[in-house]
């Protein structure tokens, strides 16, 4: 963290974070003075140092040049224990600036291979020993007289995680009130003209009849909009909360500082073409990091809010979002608007409705903790073209899934779609598939368009969440019940067998040429009285979890009226076909599709939801077996020898994967056929030959796999062939005894920066090109997410249909606690991987290592805008 992150703190104030050095000296030793007297025997203080018998690390927290505190620690280079100390300046406690630090200090320890802090704390000093206890890692207070012994683990274990979420939360939510809450904005730009966007937010910001007090600037004008003007943000005798910029975008950075220096606390920049122009950005986040200001945008529709006590509409939208309890997010104003006009179609509306434009700063993780904690909302709506931080936004979308449905328009935006495949694994990995799993493993439903997510808004408003897949269908038109039927079965859902007793009460209920079996038919001349008994009837079948109901009006009355009647804990999903549009709501709240094909498609969802939101916690699985250690130095050996990485050679990866327990055929690495022969000798078996050849990644396909070599001849042969065929490429051939018999599997990962590791898995050997035979998740595995893809693939089913799945789940789970502990791990290729006789056999194995910068995605900190058009969620 050198170049140093900004931070929040609880009451939503920022603060810059760096490490220590030399120059802050004299900085170091002002905070120290002004401690109180009780406070100066806590310290390891001092200029940081680093030799070769001991490291010093050291954090400050600055606000502009102050530093307001500081965290520390001490520990010999080949120790994994570390003194720790931490200090805070008066004027800023109760504020969680030692947390914030003593956060930061625990993660820079751990990419330094510290694993415990001790700290030695005067027993009396009860706030010191309660700041550290209360991290939320594991510790141990031991009392020895008037000293207490801290001891903390510096482990991120999940609670631990779950804490620094709570706090970033806290602090979040409070910085957001300036944008969401404000008790009074400024319009900067607000252009006389009606068609200039500054007039347009003005405009919407009278009619919304905004709740606190409205202010603009604008040099050429006394008044617009009966709102009087001031010549600058720096003539307004108040400071405004929020200030809304819509001017030229040389004109922002400006701007911007004028806010800051008079005490704004946030700005929304309407305006675009800030983002081509890097000096334009540098000044805009200058003047917002310098003055702790939050920033919407820029290149964005606006803001707003609906809540009673708000009524803010900062858009230059032409039609108002209604007020409802809808939060959504959006990169594309197009969508926001497209997103708030269906809404209100459906007779729903936005509790908060942010367009993030090019999101230099306030994002969907921002908003995310705002809504977990915001009782209006009842669900979250995302369109997010990028995701800087992937991983903190699925735990945090995990956690708002549990409690309100989060639904994310896909966009097949991403920076991995941009690098090419280097191994069968990564062909599989597509962008697409990435974020599907981060969306499956999160519990966002994910839709296609805004057709899909205002379709599936309106069932998750109107019905209860199904308690199984099982589905029933009704129609007064038969051809239509097919096809529900059809959907149904397309969408993963199966169709209900109805109990003998509800199929005999339908035969007495129906004409007698309907069919009381599922699909039911209840023919086109039914009355709606009837029609409402067998309804009644599906419904109450306890093999039934939800019913489509599809029907058309006739001459002799109009069956749909039955819904109305209808009073059960079971979703009602109807459709009417010829409906104008693709949902609406009935007067009873069931909602009312055009298509079979999208009421399935709907339920689906419903189901889905229902699932996930049954499955346990994620868990954290011990497993046994791992010499951590081991596997670090084969990475380290080969990168200290190569610093660029490269492909491990098969013996070196054959360790690797054995220090985490992995079951991996051995081999011998020849580099003569003499030393081939030998290798064959010692099995006494048939083996197999694999050229080990620079720029070689596929040996099959490139022709560097010989089989079933059982003499001397034939493994000399092999070799000469492999001479001739690669020249002084070859650098060896591997020696491999045949494995025969058993299922072939693919296990791979491929390593994401930002997205972490992805773990792929499918059928392997000559199937391994089936592409759409494929499953996918992002590790960290709980043992639910590894069952996900035991299943997942085409194919699961027959393999497993006679085979024990539990040496697979296990290997599953190994593979993922090897791309989470070894980040320079940026692929890794199993295949096959035989399964056979209750274990698995990793037969051919390739690993690539890189080396990364260490990264810790759970840190709390603002987003830091990079001076591209990509930029971070």
């Amino acid at each position: 963290m050198s170049g140093g992150v900004r931070a929040l703190l609880v009451d939503g104030s920022a603060v810059s974070l760096r490490e220590l050095g030399l120059s802050d000296t004299d900085a170091l030793s002002d905070l120290l003075r002004a401690l109180p007297e009780g406070d100066r025997h806590f310290g390891l203080f001092g200029a940081p140092a680093r030799d070769e018998h001991s490291r010093h690390l050291a954090i400050g927290a600055f606000r502009e040049d102050d530093l307001l505190g500081v965290a520390s620690c001490v520990s010999a280079s080949d120790s994994d224990s570390a003194e720790v100390a931490f200090a805070v300046a008066p004027s800023a406690r109760t504020r969680g600036v030692g947390t914030l630090l003593l956060e930061h200090l625990a993660s820079l320890a751990r990419r330094h291979g510290v694993r415990r802090f001790t700290a030695d704390v005067s027993a009396a000093d009860s706030h010191a020993v309660r700041v550290l206890t209360d991290l939320g890692l594991v510790w141990t207070v031991t009392a020895n007289g008037d000293v207490a012994h801290v001891d903390l683990g510096l482990d991120p274990v999940g609670h631990y995680l779950d804490l620094v979420a709570d706090r970033e939360s806290t602090a979040d939510v409070e910085s957001l009130r300036a944008v969401l809450e404000p008790t009074s904005i400024v319009v900067v730009g607000a252009g006389r003209s009606s068609s200039s966007v500054g007039n347009a937010v003005l405009r919407n910001l009278l009619a919304g009849d905004f709740a606190g007090d409205l202010l603009a600037v604008n040099p050429h004008a006394d008044h617009v909009l009966g709102i009087p003007c001031r010549d600058s943000v720096l003539d307004l005798p108040p400071a405004p909360e929020l200030a809304v910029l819509c001017v030229p975008a040389k004109l922002v950075p400006g701007i911007a500082e004028e806010c800051g220096r008079h005490g704004v606390k946030a700005l929304v920049v309407i305006t675009s073409g800030l983002s081509d122009d890097p000096e334009l950005v540098e000044g805009l986040m200058r003047a917002v990091h310098a003055h702790g200001m939050r920033l919407v945008g820029p290149n964005c529709l606006g803001v707003s809010t609906s809540a009673p006590d708000v009524r803010m509409d900062a858009t230059f939208t032409r039609t108002r979002a209604a007020a409802g309890d809808v939060g959504l997010i959006t990169q594309s104003g197009g969508i926001a608007i497209a997103v708030s006009e269906q809404l209100n179609r459906i007779g729903r509306g936005t509790s908060n409705l942010v367009s993030a434009g090019d999101k230099y700063d306030v994002s969907g993780n921002d908003m995310l903790l705002w809504w977990e904690r915001d009782e209006r909302t009842r669900a979250v709506v995302l369109y997010l073209e990028s995701f800087g931080n992937p991983r903190k936004f699925a735990r945090l979308a995990r956690r708002v899934a549990r409690r309100k449905p989060v639904l994310a328009i896909r966009s097949a935006t991403t920076e991995q779609g941009q690098r090419a495949a280097a191994s069968h694994t990564a062909s599989t990995a597509t962008p697409s598939a990435t974020r599907d799993a981060l969306f499956r493993q999160a519990g966002i439903i994910a839709v296609d368009g805004v057709t899909e997510l205002v379709d599936v808004l309106a069932a998750l408003d109107s019905q209860p969440l199904p308690l199984g897949r099982s589905v029933a269908v009704l129609s007064n038109a038969g051809g239509l019940g097919v096809l529900a039927a059809d959907a149904c079965v397309t969408h993963g859902l199966t169709m209900a067998e109805l109990s003998e007793s509800t199929t005999r009460a339908l035969r007495e209920a129906m004409p007698a040429t309907s069919s009381p079996h599922n699909p039911v038919d209840t023919g086109a001349v039914v009355d709606e009285e009837t029609f409402a008994r067998c309804l009644d009837l599906i419904a109450a079948d306890p093999a039934v979890d939800a019913v489509i109901v599809v029907t058309v009006p006739t001459a002799l009355g109009d069956p749909a009226t039955a819904i109305h009647r209808l009073r059960v804990g079971k979703p009602i999903l109807a459709v009417r076909a010829g409906q104008a549009m693709s949902v609406e709501t009935t007067p009873a709240g069931v909602s009312c599709y055009a298509d079979p094909m999208w009421a399935a498609f709907v339920l689906a969802r419903l189901v889905e939801r229902a699932e996930w939101l049954a499955r346990p916690e994620p868990d954290h699985v011990d497993l046994g077996g791992i010499d951590l250690a081991g596997a670090r130095a084969v990475v380290a050996d080969h990168l200290t020898v190569d610093s660029a990485g490269g492909w491990l050679d098969p013996d070196r990866a054959i360790v690797l994967l054995r220090a985490f327990g992995l079951p991996v055929l051995g081999g011998v690495l020849a580099t003569t056929p003499g030393g081939a022969v030998s290798a064959q000798r010692s099995y006494d078996s048939p083996v197999a030959l694999k050229a080990v050849v620079t720029g070689l990644l596929h040996k099959t396909k490139g022709h560097g796999v010989s089989l079933l070599l059982a003499d001397r001849d034939a493994v000399t042969a092999a070799f000469e062939q492999f001479r001739g065929r690669f020249g002084t490429r070859l650098r060896g051939a591997f020696v491999q005894p045949m494995v025969t018999g058993g299922r072939e599997l693919l296990v791979g990962v491929v390593n994401d920066p930002r997205f972490g590791p992805l773990v792929v898995t499918g059928l392997g050997g000559v199937d391994t090109d089936l592409v759409d035979r494929r499953a996918c998740a992002l590790a960290p595995l709980s043992t639910m997410d590894a069952d996900d893809l035991l299943r997942g693939f085409g194919g699961s089913a027959e393999v497993f249909a006679d085979i024990d799945e539990r040496p697979v789940r296990d290997l599953l789970l190994r593979v993922a606690r090897l791309a989470e502990l070894l980040p320079e791990v940026a692929e890794l290729d199993l295949n096959p991987v035989i399964v056979s006789d209750g274990r698995c056999l990793i037969v051919d194995a390739r690993v690539r290592v890189a080396p990364v910068e260490p990264v810790d995605p759970f840190l709390r900190g603002l987003h830091v805008q990079r001076l591209t058009k990509e930029v971070a969620s």
